[in-house]
């Protein structure tokens, strides 16, 4: 029999496999007790960004990971409150003696954790946390870069390379494991503390797009070994080749299940490895293991970066002027810019909850210093209510990218809402799939149907200005006149001086706009 009663908070890393913080939970365990506490405020407050597809995907994840408890026999407690205050109470009322659960970056995490661990600490209650939503603990990686986060992705490749490969992946607990331990459930059990449903939490089925990518570790895995059987296809990946506008997605689509940690991505690295092994293959940063390190990357530096997600405060971003142009951001969100390949990605990313990452980039670079000068902070915000995979750090780290605030600085390098889509779709048939409204029209002028004769515009039914918004900017004017802006603010930064030595949470210093100046004139491919 065991000595301990424990709980093993769940929080992202949802799943039973690579989960090092569960196993420790089940050492000694007399009594065990799975919780996921799920904060009011996360569904009621305007101030947080999550969307319904997103809601269905964690509410599916749940609902998965339940069952695989079941047969653990265990079940999930899914708790309604404040977690310092909720974990507080049942510690008390199961007489818990251990608390166990998986490290976290994020500032809001981080203080959250700080106030269960401070309770914790009162109660005599044990705190074990592991790290395994990463491939490594970002703040060794910080500490082996002289106390600062690398700001390249070269530069972080190069501490990685000092450091090993990625801790193997754990297996998921057995019942021998559990031997000698239960979790108490009464017959109310689904009543108080079951999986809700989302109209429990205020929102409606009916506006979730269609369900192409299922919540829950049973289908990430899954997903996963569907895609490692296509050996070439690993072996030959190569992100930037691969097309945005495909019909069905050309790439994994495996980063909602890392997001919410379904999928562990040590798992993932060393099955890649597998497939790797004896074979000729591509290479970071385009490669698969190249996508998982650029994942590693923007976790690393927002970890220890001071207002990541803004631009103010920011020692790593650029201060650019931009403009405030509610109008131009309301067109953008509802994919009503006049720009066929811009607005159907959008609506993709309103209906689906996933884009393309190279839509991403045309999107991202469209509202910021492509054509509407918006701030990036307006577009994250955005793609933070609508994507499945929306990651606190990825997607500030992003954005910041595509507005040549951060981490990327050839801001003479604008994506064509034209061009660019054409492409690799040069028959229109994604923008037919999502903007039906412009499916009649002839290839010719798809992707430009202000261009198109009346006499074409009547024929396909779609008149422009009427039935489709003309262009809300000329893009070659827009680009120029944004360039000029771009080359200004960059001149204004230097003369300024900003990046500033600064001190990071390992003590170095580290003058950061030197190391944003040192990346390579070529474009690195992401």
């Amino acid at each position: 029999m065991g000595k301990h009663r424990a709980i093993h908070w769940f929080r992202k890393g949802l799943r039973l496999h690579d989960n090092p913080a569960l196993l420790k939970a089940c050492e000694q365990a007399s009594e065990l007790y799975p919780i996921f506490v799920l904060d009011p405020w996360f569904a009621s407050s305007p101030q947080c960004h999550v969307g319904c597809n997103r809601w269905r995907f964690l509410l599916q994840a749940l609902q998965d990971l339940d069952q695989s408890l079941q047969s653990l026999n265990l079940r999930l407690f899914v708790i309604r409150g404040q977690p310092e205050v909720e974990i507080e109470k049942l510690c008390q009322q199961w007489s818990i003696t251990k608390l166990t659960y998986e490290a976290d970056t994020e500032p809001y995490a981080v203080q959250r954790d700080a106030k269960v661990e401070a309770r914790m600490e009162a109660l005599g209650v044990e705190v074990i946390k592991c790290v395994s939503h990463t491939l490594f603990d970002v703040n060794l990686t910080v500490k082996n870069n002289g106390g600062c986060a690398p700001l390249t992705y070269q530069k972080f490749q190069s501490v990685l390379s000092k450091m090993g490969t990625p801790a193997k992946a754990l297996l998921s607990p057995t019942l021998t494991d559990l031997e000698g331990c239960k979790t108490p459930v009464s017959s109310s059990h689904d009543q108080y503390y079951g999986v809700p449903t989302l109209e429990e939490l205020g929102k409606s089925s009916s506006d979730c797009g269609p369900l192409l990518f299922p919540g829950g570790e049973t289908e990430a895995l899954d997903r996963m070994e569907r895609h490692l059987k296509k050996i070439n296809w690993i072996c030959n990946f190569e992100k930037p080749k691969t097309s945005p506008n495909s019909l069905s997605p050309s790439t994994t689509v495996l980063s909602p299940y890392l997001k919410f940690g379904c999928l562990s991505p040590r798992l993932f690295y060393h099955r890649l490895q597998q497939v790797y092994s004896g074979k000729k293959h591509s290479q970071p940063p385009v490669s698969l293991h190249g996508q998982l390190l650029w994942r590693e990357f923007f976790y690393t530096v927002g970890a220890v970066t001071p207002n990541f997600d803004r631009m103010k405060g920011n020692p790593v971003c650029r201060q650019i002027p931009w403009g405030s142009k509610p109008e131009h951001l309301e067109a953008w969100t509802e994919a009503r810019t006049g720009y066929p390949f811009i607005d159907a990605v959008m609506t993709q990313l309103r209906l689906e909850g996933w884009i393309h990452h190279l839509a991403r980039h045309a999107v991202a670079c469209f509202l910021t210093r492509g054509d509407l000068w918006v701030s990036w902070e307006q577009g994250m915000k955005v793609f933070e209510e609508l994507l499945l995979d929306a990651d606190w750090s990825l997607n500030a780290g992003n954005w910041m990218w595509l507005s040549a605030s951060a981490f990327f600085h050839q801001y003479f390098r604008v994506y064509s809402p034209v061009a660019f889509g054409k492409k690799t779709d040069p028959n229109g048939d994604y923008l037919r799939k999502y903007l039906p409204v412009l499916k009649k029209f002839p290839a010719k002028y798809i992707f430009e149907p202000w261009l198109a004769p009346s006499s074409v515009q009547q024929a396909a039914g779609c008149i422009v200005g009427k039935d489709y918004p003309r262009p809300i900017v000329d893009h070659d004017r827009a680009r120029q006149e944004n360039i000029k802006k771009m080359a200004a603010a960059y001149a204004a930064a230097k003369s300024s001086n900003e990046g500033s030595p600064v001190k990071t949470s390992g003590g170095g210093k580290k003058k950061l706009s030197t190391e944003l100046d040192k990346q390579p004139n070529k474009k690195l491919k992401k």
